[in-house]
């Protein structure tokens, strides 16, 4: 498995434990207060290693670091939205159909191709994906999905899809810590104006207060491994084309239904076992696959080894 590919896998592991401690928080708390929470220590965290670094967080190409910064933030905030109005299977399934409009982006705009065996994993993880979540538009039940919420729960796929694009095109420009840093620096004026800007139109608060107790623990913990997965996530898309790297999230799932099961008491059916057993089977079919040697493919992520 490439190193680049390895960072992905950390991301994915570190994604999944911050799902929990939300999930967890979220039982208290509202949404957009989480998202505060979660860019304030990564904003102090990475500001903080910056300094010991000597590096500027302003950057260099800044207009892409701010894109990167919005474009994160309205998919984060879009996503927990959607996960309100939508079942959450339904809502998991589309928002994980973000690494084909990455794929389909970074063909786009970077030049990047997706190869034949890339596309089949890619397809195999995302049947994976469909029978672990079992929507209810697939699998019975009430199909008729709000569209409203279908709609933002797409945008949200292909925003993310956008996000992921702009840190692969950073690689030439910026540290991996800076583009980072630019996600909490737009995440939190930007929650900040989502929470009050309502409340200060006379709008009633939705619930937003204090923390008290162990609530700042997993808000503590949201933010922490959001950092880790951060960094690594951001690392894996300097090294790795856009395409095949984010076809790695899809672990997330498989490692979200274990906590589900170890945590939360959660029952994990035959169905489940084969969505994850296809997801997993995916991703060892992109990670076995070599790269293209230095200077083949102008697609490459040319410093990119093969462990």
């Amino acid at each position: 498995m490439s190193l680049g590919l390895r960072y992905m896998v950390v991301a994915a592991f570190f994604f999944s434990l911050m799902s929990v401690f939300v999930k967890w928080a979220g039982s208290t708390l509202p949404s957009q207060e989480i998202v505060l929470a979660r860019a304030i220590v990564t904003l102090v965290i990475t500001g903080v290693m910056l300094r010991q670094r000597g590096i500027s967080p302003l950057g260099n190409a800044r207009g892409l670091l701010a894109l990167r910064g919005l474009l994160g933030f309205i998919a984060l905030s879009g996503f927990y939205w959607s996960v309100t109005h939508l079942p959450l299977a339904d809502a998991t399934v589309i928002q994980y159909s973000n690494p084909v409009f990455t794929a389909l982006l970074a063909a786009a705009l970077l030049g990047e191709r997706l190869r034949r065996i890339e596309a089949v994993a890619l397809l195999v993880s995302l049947s994976g994906v469909v029978l672990l979540a079992q929507p209810s538009f697939l699998f019975g039940g009430d199909a008729r999905l709000p569209a409203l919420g279908v709609a933002v729960a797409v945008a949200t796929a292909i925003l993310s899809a956008g996000a992921y694009v702009t840190v692969r095109r950073l690689k030439d420009s910026d540290d991996p810590l800076v583009v980072v840093f630019w996600f909490p620096l737009i995440a939190v004026p930007g929650t900040l104006l989502t929470m009050f800007g309502p409340m200060a139109a006379g709008l009633p608060n939705p619930g937003y207060r204090w923390p008290v107790g162990t609530e700042w623990l997993l808000l503590l913990a949201v933010g922490v491994t959001t950092q880790i997965a951060q960094v690594a996530m951001t690392r894996g898309l300097h090294l790795e084309r856009a395409g095949r790297a984010t076809m790695v999230s899809y672990l997330q799932i498989v490692f979200a239904f274990v906590w589900g099961a170890l945590f939360f008491g959660e029952s994990v059916s035959l169905t489940a076992f084969a969505g994850a057993a296809l997801v997993v089977s995916g991703t060892i079919a992109v990670a076995r696959r070599r790269q293209a040697p230095q200077g083949s493919n102008a697609s490459g992520s040319g410093s990119d080894t093969d462990a």
